[in-house]
């Protein structure tokens, strides 16, 4: 039994989704009879299909905890080849924040909470526990690998697992710094006082309410959620005071629901194009 192969075994008897990486630390490329998706994907793919290919194809879809499959005949030749094991972050409950440079550790030493963390040949490894959708370059030197992409499996680490900050998941939405109207023209406040939605304790209360009401829906989470946004827009979105903090706030809210960070940007760009904005 090879090194890796002994590990992938050990690692999927800890609940953690393993598949073989080749020379590159890339997954093996599809089998002839899954070439451009022939045979419709994995079931657990972005496009679920019918895919039962005992090889290790679609990449981090091929994961697995099954011991059969890992020591099967058909995954012999890939460990063979072999240069080291790779495991699916978001099948085993888990967001890795992959900081390639010592900037990007800086950073996430000032700004995110404490976790486990894993030494990799440029950077760190930091691993939370919760899913998110994975994404590239989400600011320089970060990217974010949970559902829908793998990590290489480069040792246990240390310091403990925490929960998933809102910090991270907010670093994968992809809205405008300021939440402005485009191409409308927004009158001056009335009177001679500033605009009240920039008053902080007029603004936290909105904010802080509209949490509130996400937190407390106990069924139709999406039209709460869009109605919630729709309503925040409705009393903030033409003055230009919503930061990219408050619509953080709000998206993470949503996504203690089960809400993904996909459905939240649905939401929040519908609510802007009924209102105008």
């Amino acid at each position: 039994m090879s090194g890796h192969l002994h590990a992938a075994l050990r690692l999927a008897a800890g609940a953690l989704p393993v598949l073989p990486l080749r020379k590159g630390k890339v997954p093996f490329g599809n089998c002839p009879d899954c070439a451009h998706n022939a045979c419709g994907g994995r079931p657990n793919m972005k496009t679920p299909g019918p895919c039962a290919c005992p090889r290790p194809c679609h990449g981090w879809a091929a994961a697995t905890t099954d011991p059969h499959v890992i020591d099967s005949p058909a995954w012999a030749p890939m460990w063979r080849q072999a240069v080291t094991v790779a495991y699916h972050p978001g099948g085993a409950g888990l967001t890795v924040v992959d900081l390639d440079n010592a900037d990007a550790i800086a950073w996430a030493r000032a700004t995110l909470p404490a976790t486990r963390t894993v030494e990799t040949t440029r950077g760190e490894h930091w691993i939370y526990r919760g899913v998110m959708q994975s994404a590239n370059a989400v600011r320089p030197g970060v990217d974010i690998k949970s559902t829908m992409a793998y990590a290489r499996w480069l040792g246990p680490g240390t310091g403990t697992v925490t929960a998933l900050p809102g910090a991270v998941r907010a670093l994968a939405v992809k809205e405008p710094t300021v939440v402005r109207p485009v191409g409308v023209r927004v009158p001056a406040p009335a009177g001679d006082g500033p605009c009240r939605h920039r008053t902080p304790a007029y603004l936290e209360r909105g904010i802080t309410m509209a949490e509130q009401r996400i937190t407390a829906a106990s069924s139709g989470v999406h039209a709460t959620v869009y109605a919630t946004f729709l309503a925040v827009l409705s009393a903030h979105g033409r003055c230009g005071c919503l930061t990219d903090a408050h619509v953080s706030r709000l998206f993470a809210a949503a996504q203690a629901k089960g809400e993904t960070a996909r459905h939240c940007t649905d939401a929040w760009t519908n609510a802007r194009t009924r209102l105008g904005l």
